[in-house]
C-alpha cells in the first residue's frame, strides 16, 4: 500500500471503473470562500488496471516463453564449434565396439576378456603413438579382492574376488608426485548393453587420454585413468583401486564419470567434500558448462535410491572429486535399450569438452599439488541455461541471503510502522493474507492428493508414465483450480471493499515473506540451494522498488506489466529449469522405484509444488535343509518381483497364470523370506508371483560346505564356510531370537547394517577365483524359543547366473516370449539353498 492520502479513480483498459474514496470514506471537498463557480480539486492520478483475461494472458505468455528457452537450452548440446581437440567420431567408434559385446556383467566373458582386451588394444596404440612425446604412459591390470561395508539400501556387506581394473598413469617423462584420477566403468547390470551406463564415459576417457597423451607441452601433474570392471556390483571395483593400489596414495582429487539417463547433458551434482577450488576449475575450464549444487543436495540426501564410485573414492580414500552424470531419457537406463545409437554425437562432443578441458585445466593447476591449503568451505554453483555457472563461496552466500533478507524485512517493517493506525491494519492484512496464502497451498495439496488417490484406486496408476504432460494436465490443473478457487473466495467474500491495486499489492508482499522465510530456514541450515529462494526474493523487491515511481502514477499498466515480468525473468527461468530437472530424474525413477512408494502421490506432490512455486523376474529353485542338515523342503518356480507400482496388473491380461492367487507371503522364519535377493530391497518391492516350475540344474552348481564349527573359550560358537559358484552370490544371515553375531570375517570385523534381524552380503568375484571362505561368530541365545526354528542361525546362499548357457531355462525363454513387448523383464536363474545351525 502506499502511505499517501490521495483520491485515486481506478480506470482500466475498458469501460469498468473503480472509483475509490478517502480514508474517511468522504467525497473530495470543495473551497467555497463566497465563490459559486465550479469547485477547485485536487489533481486526480489514473490508475490503469489490465483485465484479469489480459493480465492472465500475459502471465501465460511469460510461462510459455520462459518454458520454451528451457527446453531450447536443453537441446543445445554444443556451443559453438569443437575446437578439434577432442574427436567425437572416434570416441563414437569405441562406444560402439565396447556395445558389441552385449551385456558384460562381472566374471562374464564379455566383461573380463572381451572388452578388457579392447581396452587395452586401445591403450597400447596410444602408448606406441605417443613415446616420442613428452609424456610416458604406464598400464597396470588390478585383480583386487577385498569386503567393506556400505550404508546403502538399508546398509549391506561387500565381499569381491579377482574382479578387473584397468588402471593408465599418464605423466611427464620426469614423473609426477601428483596425480588426478578419472573414473568410468564398463561393467554393466545383467540384459544391458550399457550404453550410456557407462560405456560412453569409457569411450571419452580413451580420447581424452590420445588427447592429452599426444599434447606438445608436458602437464605439470600426472592423471590416472581408470577403467573399472566392477561398478554395477555395488561399487567394488573402485574399492579396490582406492584401498589397494599402490597409485592410490598419489590421487588429490577424481573426476567420476556416470549415467542416470540416456544421452543429453552430463551435470555436475556432486563436489568435494569442500574444496572448493573444485568447482572453480569446472566453472573456468569447462567448455558448456552445466552443474547444479540442488542436485547435489538432494542427491546427498538420500531421496534418490543410486549411489556411484564418488561415494568410494570420498570415504574410504578420503579425496575429494567432481561427480557427472547424464540424466536424460532415465526410462530405457538400466534395460536393453540402453544402445550407442540413442546417444547423439554432440552428447559425447560436450562430455569429451568440458572433460578434456577440466582434467587439463587441474593437471596444470598449482592447487593440485597442495590441495589441503585450498580445502575448507563450500561453493554455491548453478548454471544459468547452460550458458555460465555462477560460483561463489558458501560463507558470501549466508551473507549474501542473510542481507537479502534483512533488506526485505525492512521493507515490510516500514509498511508496518506507517503513521495512525495504518501500520497496525497492515500488519493485520499481511497476517491474514498470509493465513490464506498458505491454507491455499495446504487445501490445494490436500485436494489433489485426493485426486490421485482415486486414480490408484480405479487402478489407472502411472498412466502418465508414456505421456508424462498428461499428469501435468491433470494435477497441475488440479492444483490452479483449487488455488484461484480459494485466492477468488477470498476476494469476493472477505476482500469486497478493498482496491484491487491495493490486494495486489498486498499479496505481493505476502509472497516475499513466505519466500524470505524459507530463505532464512535454508540458510540456518547451512544449505547451499538457499540461492535459490534468495533469488526468487531478490529480484521481484529489486523489479519493485526500481518500478514503484511507475506504479505510482499509472498503476498496474501494460508498460508496468512487461517491465515487472521482465525482472522476473531470471529467476523463474531459473526455477522453470530446476522443476525439469527433478520430473526428469524422478519420473523415470516411478517405473522402477518398487510396490511400496505410490507414484501418483509423489508425482502429484511434485506437480502441486511446482505449481506453488510459479503462482525383475527370475527361474529359480529352492532348498531347504533342517538341524540335521537334511532337505525339510524343496521347490522350483518363476519368482516374479515387480518394480512397478502397479505389479502385475496390466501384464495379466497377456499372462493369466500371473495373478494375484499365486502372490508370495513372506515366511518370516526363513531369510529374505525364502527368496534369491539380489539385493536387499525387499522393503522396497512387498508383491511378489511364484509360479511353480521344473527345476534347475545348472551347470556349474553352488557347493555350499560348513569347514568347522567350535565353540571359543570366550563362550561363542564360530562357524567356517567355503562356498564355489557363479560369479555373483548373495549370502544371508539370520540369528534366532535371543541370539546375536559378534564378528565375523567381513569388512573391519563388526557384523553391520541389521536389517530387521538380518544381515546380507554380496559377493562377486572375475575369473580364476578361488573358493569363497568366511567366518562368523554368533553368541547362542541364554534361553531358547522354543517356538522358533531350530537351532540358533539360519544361513541362506543364493547364486545369480547373469550370463552364458545357465541364464535362461526353456520355461523361463517361453514364458519371457509371453511378455508384451513395451515390457522389459531382467532376467535370469537363481538358487536358493537354507541351512539352519
Amino acid at each position: 500500500m502506499e502511505g499517501d492520502t490521495t483520491v485515486r479513480r481506478i480506470k482500466p483498459f475498458g469501460t469498468q471503473q473503480y472509483v475509490a474514496q478517502d480514508n474517511n470514506g468522504a467525497q473530495d471537498r470543495c473551497e467555497n470562500n463566497g465563490y459559486n463557480g465550479e469547485p477547485k480539486r485536487k489533481p486526480e492520478v489514473n490508475l490503469y488496471l489490465l483485465r484479469e483475461g489480459l493480465a492472465a494472458s500475459l502471465v501465460s505468455v511469460f510461462i510459455l516463453v520462459l518454458w520454451a528457452l528451457v527446453h531450447l537450452s536443453l537441446q543445445q548440446l554444443v556451443i559453438g564449434k569443437p575446437t578439434g581437440e577432442f574427436n567425437a567420431v572416434r570416441a563414437r567408434q569405441h562406444l560402439e565396439q565396447i556395445t558389441s559385446a552385449g551385456p558384460r556383467p562381472v566374471g562374464s566373458q564379455e566383461n573380463e576378456v572381451l572388452t578388457v582386451g579392447y581396452l587395452l588394444k586401445q591403450i597400447e596404440d596410444i602408448q606406441v603413438e605417443t613415446a616420442a612425446g613428452p609424456h610416458q604412459l604406464s598400464i597396470d591390470i588390478q585383480r583386487p579382492t577385498g569386503t567393506f561395508s556400505i550404508d546403502f539400501l538399508g546398509g549391506f556387506t561387500s565381499f569381491y574376488d579377482h574382479i578387473t581394473n584397468i588402471a593408465v598413469r599418464l605423466e611427464p617423462k620426469g614423473g609426477a608426485q601428483h596425480l588426478m584420477l578419472a573414473n568410468c566403468h564398463f561393467d554393466t547390470v545383467a540384459n544391458s548393453p550399457g550404453a550410456s551406463d557407462d560405456a560412453v564415459s569409457c569411450a571419452v576417457m580413451l580420447e581424452v587420454l590420445h588427447s592429452l597423451a599426444n599434447q606438445s607441452t608436458p602437464l605439470n601433474h600426472g592423471v590416472i585413468f581408470l577403467f573399472n570392471g566392477a561398478e554395477e556390483n555395488v561399487l567394488q571395483a573402485s574399492h579396490g583401486f582406492i584401498t589397494q593400489h599402490p597409485w592410490a596414495k598419489q590421487v588429490r582429487a577424481f573426476i567420476n564419470l556416470e549415467a542416470a539417463g540416456v544421452g543429453g547433458k552430463e551435470v555436475v551434482f556432486q563436489t568435494g567434500p569442500e574444496n572448493p577450488w573444485l568447482v572453480q576449475a569446472y566453472v573456468h575450464a569447462a567448455k558448456h558448462p552445466f552443474a547444479s549444487v540442488v542436485g547435489q543436495e538432494v542427491f546427498q540426501s538420500g531421496v534418490i535410491p543410486s549411489d556411484t564410485d564418488f561415494r568410494i573414492f570420498r570415504d574410504f580414500g578420503n579425496i575429494p572429486g567432481i561427480d557427472l552424470a547424464f540424466i536424460e531419457n532415465g526410462f530405457i537406463y538400466h534395460t536393453k535399450y540402453d544402445t550407442a545409437n540413442r546417444i547423439l554425437t554432440d552428447s559425447i562432443q560436450r562430455a569429451g569438452d568440458n572433460i578434456l578441458a577440466v582434467l587439463k585445466y587441474l593437471a596444470m593447476s598449482e592447487k593440485l599439488a597442495d590441495s589441503s591449503e585450498y580445502r575448507h568451505g563450500n561453493m554455491v554453483f548453478f548454471d544459468l541455461l547452460g550458458v555460465i555457472v555462477v560460483a561463489y563461496p558458501a560463507r558470501v552466500g549466508t551473507i549474501l541471503n542473510y542481507m537479502v533478507a534483512t533488506a526485505t524485512f525492512l521493507y515490510l517493517a516500514k509498511k508496518a510502522s506507517m503513521p495512525g493506525h495504518g501500520g497496525g491494519r497492515y500488519v493485520r492484512d499481511l497476517a491474514c493474507a498470509t493465513g490464506v496464502a498458505l491454507l491455499s497451498w495446504f487445501v490445494t495439496l490436500l485436494s489433489v492428493l485426493i485426486v490421485a488417490l482415486l486414480v490408484t484406486l480405479l487402478g489407472r496408476s502411472m498412466f502418465w508414465y508414456n505421456h508424462f504432460y498428461a499428469s501435468v494436465c491433470l494435477y497441475g490443473a488440479a492444483a490452479t483450480g483449487k488455488m484461484i478457487l480459494i485466492h477468488t473466495l477470498a476476494k469476493n467474500l472477505y476482500y469486497g471493499g478493498v482496491r484491487l491495486v491495493e490486494l495486489g499489492d498486498l499479496y505481493f508482499d505476502v509472497s516475499l515473506l513466505l519466500w524470505c522465510c524459507s530463505l532464512v530456514w535454508l540458510t540456518q541450515h547451512g544449505l547451499c540451494s538457499a540461492y535459490a529462494p534468495m533469488l526468487m526474493v531478490a529480484f521481484p523487491l529489486a523489479t519493485r522498488l526500481l518500478l514503484a515511481k511507475e506504479f505510482k502514477h499509472r498503476g498496474a499498466s501494460a508498460k508496468y506489466c512487461v517491465l515487472y515480468l521482465l525482472g522476473l525473468a531470471l529467476p523463474y527461468v531459473h526455477f522453470m529449469f530446476l522443476i525439469w530437472v527433478v520430473f526428469e530424474i524422478f519420473t523415470p525413477i516411478m517405473g522402477r522405484s518398487g510396490t511400496e512408494i505410490p507414484p501418483e502421490v509423489v508425482l502429484a506432490s511434485l506437480v502441486t509444488l511446482a505449481t506453488i512455486f510459479l503462482s525383475s523376474f527370475f527361474h529359480t529353485t529352492r532348498t531347504f535343509h533342517n538341524l540335521q542338515g537334511e532337505v525339510e523342503s524343496r521347490d522350483s518356480g518363476l519368482w516374479i518381483n515387480s518394480f512397478d507400482y502397479t505389479g502385475m496388473q496390466h501384464i495379466t491380461p497377456h499372462i493369466p497364470e500371473i495373478n494375484e492367487t499365486v502372490r508370495t507371503r513372506c515366511r518370516e522364519d526363513r531369510p529374505f523370506c525364502g527368496y534369491p535377493w539380489f539385493l536387499p530391497v525387499k522393503f522396497l518391492s512387498r508383491k511378489n508371483w511364484y509360479l511353480p516350475a521344473p527345476e534347475v540344474s545348472p551347470s556349474s552348481p553352488v557347493e555350499f560346505s560348513l569347514l568347522s564349527k567350535e565353540e571359543t573359550s570366550w563362550g561363542t560358537i564360530k562357524m567356517t564356510f567355503s562356498v564355489k559358484g557363479p560369479s555373483h552370490m548373495s549370502l544371508y544371515l539370520m540369528p534366532h531370537r535371543g541370539a546375536s553375531l559378534s564378528t565375523w570375517s567381513f569388512g573391519d570385523g563388526t557384523p553391520r547394517f541389521d536389517l530387521s534381524g538380518e544381515y546380507f552380503i554380496f559377493y562377486s568375484h572375475g575369473l580364476d577365483a578361488p573358493t569363497w571362505t568366511f567366518w562368523f561368530e554368533i553368541q547362542p541365545p541364554a534361553d531358547p524359543d522354543p517356538s522358533g526354528p531350530e537351532g540358533i542361525v539360519s544361513v541362506a546362499i543364493s547364486s545369480h547366473y547373469f550370463f552364458g548357457k545357465d541364464q535362461r531355462t526353456a520355461r523361463l525363454e517361453e514364458m519371457l516370449h509371453r511378455f508384451p513387448t513395451w515390457a522389459f523383464p531382467s532376467s535370469w536363474v537363481s538358487t536358493y539353498d537354507m541351512y539352519r545351525y
